[in-house]
């Protein structure tokens, strides 16, 4: 009789599945069974439901794996509308701006949970490799599916990092890879990977590399008075551009059902650097150097129950430490620490009210503390309801609400809060189901609050800046198609017009030193915006293959606070009107040839727009051979790079030269 309710039970549930999924395909497999005989398998797989409205941006698997790209923040600059502060080298620091957003608007989340600086918002992707992320992802407005946590709807944009999953081949319980990198400036970059699988369903992983180089690449430095004369034109050696660092992370997961999982995550980051100084009036600064180490464990938990209600909690712990040190005989003698910590907890519910409708509630809560220089903590909550439907799988549509309370103490008795309530509505529509033509649009507001450095900071906080509001507007159309075993086999367009406003944007500016900013606020920016995308993938004879992804972006972000201002109607600093990239690979079996192009219009260094301030528009390109080898069951991999290969001369921020023509080799051994 056991067997017997067994066999009910499980024909039923496939039963069901069919029939609530009836344009999903299901594979099932039932052994002839009687009363006597054990089930031996069953197998039920089912296409999943898209979730998402807003199709984001994706660099993963050999794709990521091919970009001449060191750590994330080379990678993300293919992407369309980001653009990437970097002051050079390998050790330079390198921060991210999406739609003239500014750093700060852009959640950066690594394995679901987001990175935080309270000190000063700025999150250095120069600090994650690309060793061991499998994923980039880069979400416009936000991640367009309700069951997230409530501070993830409060983000003008996000970047999602996903560190390498543990996948064993049958019969194996360890994965073992190394790998070493080096290259121009005495670059080293060794790395250990370490995967072990413990039980069927529970695995852990640890993985730690070593950056070290001297940082020390040559230059031109030109400089043209505005009445054309040449100031200067010299070729000089970048000095004080070196780095030391040490990363180590390990996890465990445990996925106990097709439903749930809980996983654990430790990671650690210790460096010592110098910071290249601008080059003004050719004067080579030397005195500034930054230790670094940051350390988080965090931990996630999901599971759905009686399938209408899914629950996600997340938890973390961070503590920062940072010394910075400036010996520069021109300017003020500075040795500050700085200790930051943060505890941080969140729990989303999501409920099925019917197949074609989920609802969901999310609450965060997150404590901030920053000692040493500054003595000052904050707490924050975030409360989020959100709802999605879907008509038909034609008409999708998402709605949120979220509201942000925030809490500073300074001193004794000096308390400052903040309260904002922002909405957003996400569409998408679909005419035809054979056809991977869809209509996009949504409308949000992204509220941020200041930091610690921008409110308290000696010499550079503003205790009297005020939050910023921005409002978000977007419309696209994309087209999709994918064929299996032709020629033409994948091919995808997509446009985005937006326009953005931002009340009482916080801008800043290096004030001399590059660890130090001006902040100020602008009464009102105007950004209008176009984002363009294709991508296509050709199947040719022989078993060769061709991939190319071109991106473009137009923007148009203006100051409009002040008709009297001189800057009235400006770009504001250091948004370019055009930009883009290219890239190109050509494959054949195991063997690839990668080319990569990155171009940056004209821009401004500051608010007015004149020829004084004006930053001349680059462009890279880039170039790798990669070759792989299987030797019985250990796979070797070879990559030979060169970035700027035609040895441009080039500022990202102006006074901070960027590399000339430069090389990198890598060997990898997987077993």
């Amino acid at each position: 009789m056991r067997h017997f309710f067994i066999t009910i039970l499980l024909t039923a549930l496939t039963a069901i599945a069919v029939a609530q999924t009836p344009s999903d395909t299901v594979w099932y497999s039932l052994h002839a069974l009687d009363s006597l005989q054990e089930i031996e398998e069953i197998t039920v797989t089912a296409k999943r439901r898209d979730k998402e409205i807003i199709t984001p941006q994706k660099l993963e698997g050999k794709t990521l794996q091919r970009l001449n790209s060191l750590s994330v923040a080379d990678a993300i600059r293919y992407f369309a509308g980001a653009q990437i502060k970097d002051y050079g080298g390998v050790g330079g620091i390198k921060t991210i701006d999406i739609r003239s957003m500014g750093s700060n608007h852009m959640g950066v989340y690594y394995n679901g949970i987001q990175l935080g600086n309270a000190q000063n918002g700025q999150i250095d992707l120069g600090k994650f490799s690309l060793e061991n992320i499998e994923e980039i992802t880069l979400y416009s407005g936000q991640r367009s599916d309700i069951f997230q946590s409530a501070r993830e709807f409060g983000s003008a944009g996000s970047v999602y990092l996903q560190s390498r999953k543990p996948k064993f081949q049958n019969g194996k319980n360890v994965n073992v890879k190394a790998s070493m990198k080096g290259g121009s400036f005495y670059l080293i970059n060794p790395s250990l990977l370490l995967e072990y699988k413990l039980t069927d369903q529970i695995s852990m992983s640890m993985n730690a590399e070593l950056t070290s180089s001297d940082g020390k690449y040559k230059f031109r430095y030109k400089r043209v008075t505005p009445s054309g004369e040449v100031a200067y034109d010299t070729t000089a050696i970048r000095e004080n551009g070196d780095i030391n660092a040490i990363r180590v992370e390990t996890g465990i997961q445990h996925y106990y059902s097709s439903t749930g999982y809980w996983k654990l995550h430790a990671y650690h980051y210790n460096s010592e650097r110098g910071i290249p100084g601008a080059i003004v009036n050719n004067v080579w600064r030397r005195g500034e150097r930054l230790w670094d180490r940051n350390s988080f464990l965090q931990g996630s938990f999901e599971d759905e129950f009686f399938r209408f209600w899914g629950l996600r909690v997340n938890a973390k712990y961070a503590y920062d430490y940072t010394h910075y040190v400036n010996n520069d005989d021109k300017l003020i003698h500075t040795d500050n620490q700085y200790k930051q910590r943060e505890f941080y907890i969140s729990a989303a519910n999501k409920f099925a009210l019917f197949n074609w409708w989920d609802v969901s509630l999310a609450y965060d809560f997150q404590w901030n503390n920053m000692s040493e220089y500054i003595d000052a903590t904050r707490t924050s909550h975030w409360l989020a309801a959100a709802t999605a439907m879907n008509f038909y799988d034609k008409l999708k549509m998402q709605a949120s609400i979220l509201g942000t309370f925030i809490n500073d103490h300074t001193g004794k008795s000096h308390t400052k809060g903040s309260y904002r309530a922002t909405p957003a509505i996400f569409l998408s529509y679909q005419p035809f189901h054979d056809i991977g033509l869809s209509l996009r649009a949504f409308y949000k507001q992204a509220y941020r609050y200041p930091t610690f450095n921008d409110l308290y900071y000696t010499d550079m906080g503003n205790a009297e800046l005020k939050p910023e509001l921005a409002i978000q507007h977007n419309v696209g159309l994309h087209y999709n198609i994918k064929q299996e075993k032709k020629i033409f086999h994948q091919f995808h367009i997509g446009v985005d017009v937006y326009y953005n406003k931002v009340k009482d944007k916080i801008i800043a500016y290096p004030k001399g030193q590059q660890f130090r900013w001006t902040m100020l606020n602008l009464g009102l920016v105007k950004i209008h915006g176009v984002d363009a995308d294709m991508q296509m993938t050709l199947l040719l004879p022989a078993d060769w293959t061709l991939t190319g992804k071109l991106q473009y972006t137009y923007q148009q972000a203006i100051d409009v606070t002040d008709p009297a201002d001189t800057y009235y109607g400006d770009q504001i600093p250091y948004i370019p009107w055009h930009s883009g990239s290219a890239i190109a690979m050509l494959t054949w079996r195991n063997y690839g040839l990668n080319y990569s192009f990155i171009y940056v219009g004209e821009r401004y260094s500051q608010q007015e727009n004149i020829i004084y301030n004006y930053v001349q528009p680059w462009y890279t390109h880039d170039l790798s051979i990669m070759g792989m080898w299987n030797i019985n069951k250990v796979r070797l991999k070879a990559t030979v790079e060169v970035n700027n290969l035609l040895s441009q001369d080039y500022d990202v921020i102006i006074n901070y030269p960027m590399p000339k023509r430069n090389y990198r080799i890598g060997l990898s051994v997987e077993f």
